[in-house]
């Protein structure tokens, strides 16, 4: 019985690094604004996000435009106590790292 030669095959190319946009104000301040998901981590923390269903609201989809799917990707550690941002966390980032 005959039996086709093997063919080599080259190793995969590495993929080239993902190269992400700095995060913008516009995205952290619709975050702020129109997060529902708000998780209390005590001593006066929360750590807000925006839920999918949320991104998909008219008034969210309009405000957002081409930056929704980045918004998604985005939680603010919030200090209640002195109404200001601890901490931006940007899962896109550790995602393409």
């Amino acid at each position: 019985m005959f039996k086709p030669a093997r063919r080599r095959t080259k190793a995969p190319a590495a993929r080239p690094p993902v190269r992400l946009r700095p995060l913008s104000g516009a995205v952290i301040d619709a975050v702020l604004r129109y997060s529902d998901v708000q998780q209390d981590l005590g001593g006066g923390r929360t750590l807000m996000r925006i839920s999918d269903a949320r991104l998909h609201e008219a008034e969210v989809r309009d405000s957002l435009g081409e930056t929704a799917a980045r918004a998604a990707t985005v939680s603010i550690l919030w200090n209640e106590r002195e109404g200001q941002i601890i901490q931006v966390l940007d899962s896109a980032r550790r995602l393409a790292a």
